[in-house]
């Protein structure tokens, strides 16, 4: 489990395909108390490390992990957002997440509104109904607040700090980005469709 609060910035350092997609993943985390087998949310997506190195750590990336987020479009060099897994006792400053991406959103516009910049997103519309106004979404990994929902586009606001300690200043409109909806609202609506 994990909370979107990005920890930090990694970067891929390679890639090798195999049966699976190995990526070879640079990041400032002291990997000394990092175990082999142990999760790291790469840009939302929860990833079990299977090698390390001092300031590396490897991972593998089934098919269809990478045919149901943006995993397919990274390349020597592409920047992630990281986030260690949750420890009991640990603060929990964004959202329960788990790591399991339901789909991709793409970046349709972006503006600045003062300080901040206002994003908007088309989700897949088997998930925009999981999206509501007020409520918490993890898109590449960061724990948002949706401020508005019309259909399958929602907006959220992003302030200068997550820009500045996560990916988040690199994106552009067309991007596409792994979203993970509340898991609260994941059950709801299912309890309603059961019940209906």
């Amino acid at each position: 489990m994990f909370t979107g609060i990005v920890t930090d910035i990694g970067e891929v350092r390679a890639l090798e395909r195999r049966g699976d997609l190995r990526a070879r993943i640079g990041c400032s985390y002291d990997m000394s108390g990092v175990d082999i087998g142990a999760s790291i949310a790469c840009d939302g997506v929860c990833l079990t490390v299977v090698a390390k190195g001092p300031d590396w750590f490897d991972v593998d990336v089934s098919a269809e992990t990478v045919s149901k987020t943006n995993l397919g479009t990274w390349s020597d060099g592409t920047r992630l957002n990281l986030e260690r897994a949750l420890k009991v006792g640990d603060e929990l400053g964004g959202h329960i997440v788990s790591g399991h991406v339901d789909g991709v959103a793409e970046v349709v516009s972006l503006r600045d509104e003062g300080d901040s910049t206002r994003l908007t997103f088309r989700a897949p519309g088997d998930l925009a109904r999981f999206i509501a106004p007020k409520g918490s979404i993890c898109l590449n990994g960061t724990s948002l607040t949706v401020n508005e929902v019309e259909g399958d586009t929602f907006g959220i606001n992003l302030i200068p700090h997550t820009k500045e300690v996560t990916t988040w200043g690199d994106v552009g409109a067309g991007d596409h980005v792994n979203l993970e909806v509340d898991t609260m609202a994941r059950y709801v609506a299912r309890l309603q469709d059961w019940g209906g």
